[in-house]
């Protein structure tokens, strides 16, 4: 089958230009992460004021020998220039996050624009190599994520989803990137749309509920309203434990039954490809051993005595897994899915 060359010029126009326009959303998060660390600061200090106030008031009615409810105490100049300055800070918050949401959007749309035209232009489905997974993996992330940190007190995390991302895609662009081809007799069926879809959905929600661990570990570390040192501005603007730990807890619920979907249809592919539905080929073993540790994840989440720390890693060991099948065991180790870097 002839390659459109045309359209796949134009998909790597539109894969260089997410990439440039999803580096311009991080630069506006992060300045929002910014502001949110020094609005918070101004939170903070209010609310000493107040306190202090409180107290002074307290301490003048136990003088006076009379009553004076703290309601019927104005605020004070510093309480209203404080007022005056957070909320001038929020809303220049504010503006950069709703600057970082849209931006994140019109990345996704052109991201997948990039991936529709790598498919018409070979004539097929467009997971026939390493360098289109990781391109489908990123732009699934980006979708979920998309939809589930549209909520205001969740868009501080874009720094930590935008981070990983970029680094897979400048790897996946320079140092995996084929030419637009027709794909190997192997995975010339049917079953590989839908094996590979599955897989890929679920390793990207995965994706999400690891990071949202590491968050967690961090922000147990550095407990919320008691930060201290450098780690501990770098958690100030976080949500909770209880939030972070929901987040993680929540996407690898869809994770499981989807990657574990994934691995099933592989089997009966492999069936119909190679006789037999499961040799303990490389790939076929880590993406199970990945599972695994996604429902082990999810049975501690739920045990007594391990909804903590020790859940959390067992969560970040599933995670440091899919890295290790997507990476080391694509790249280095030799099997039946070693053409998954070739064209």
């Amino acid at each position: 089958m002839n390659v459109n060359n045309t359209l796949a010029a134009f998909s790597d126009y539109a894969f260089f230009s997410a990439f440039i326009i999803y580096s311009l959303a991080l630069a506006l998060s992060i300045v929002f992460y910014i502001k949110r660390q020094g609005l918070i600061d101004l939170e903070r200090e209010k609310e000493h004021v107040t306190a202090e106030q409180l107290v002074a008031v307290g301490a003048g009615a136990e003088v006076s020998g009379s009553v004076e409810t703290p309601a019927s105490v104005g605020p004070s100049t510093s309480e209203t220039d404080l007022d005056t300055r957070i909320a001038d800070r929020q809303a220049a918050a504010e503006k950069f996050a709703g600057m970082t949401q849209t931006v994140v959007w019109l990345g996704i749309i052109i991201h997948v624009a990039s991936v529709v035209l790598r498919g018409l232009s070979a004539g097929r489905f467009p997971f026939g190599n390493l360098y289109e997974y990781i391109t489908e993996i990123c732009m699934f992330t980006m979708i979920v994520a998309a939809f589930y940190l549209q909520r205001k007190d969740l868009r501080v995390l874009w720094p930590w989803v935008l981070s990983p991302i970029l680094a897979l895609l400048f790897f996946g662009g320079t140092k995996l990137y084929v030419d637009s081809a027709p794909v190997v007799p192997a995975l010339q069926s049917y079953w590989r749309a839908i094996h590979v879809s599955s897989v890929s959905v679920g390793a990207s929600i995965g994706m999400i509920s690891g990071v949202a661990s590491l968050l967690y570990l961090l922000r147990m570390w550095q407990p919320l309203g008691k930060e201290s040192g450098f780690f501990g501005k770098v958690a100030k603007p976080l949500p909770s434990a209880k939030v972070l730990d929901g987040i993680a807890y929540r996407t690898a619920i869809i994770t499981v039954p989807l990657f574990g979907l994934g691995i099933v249809l592989g089997a009966i592919w492999a069936e119909a490809a190679w006789g037999r539905f499961w040799g303990w080929d490389p790939k076929e073993t880590v993406s199970f051993i990945t599972w695994i540790l996604y429902a082990i994840y999810l049975h501690a989440r739920a045990t007594a005595g391990w909804r903590n720390a020790k859940a959390a890693w067992v969560n970040i060991l599933a995670l440091a897994t899919m890295i290790f099948n997507l990476f080391f065991i694509n790249l280095v180790v030799s099997g039946l899915h070693s053409y998954a870097g070739l064209n």
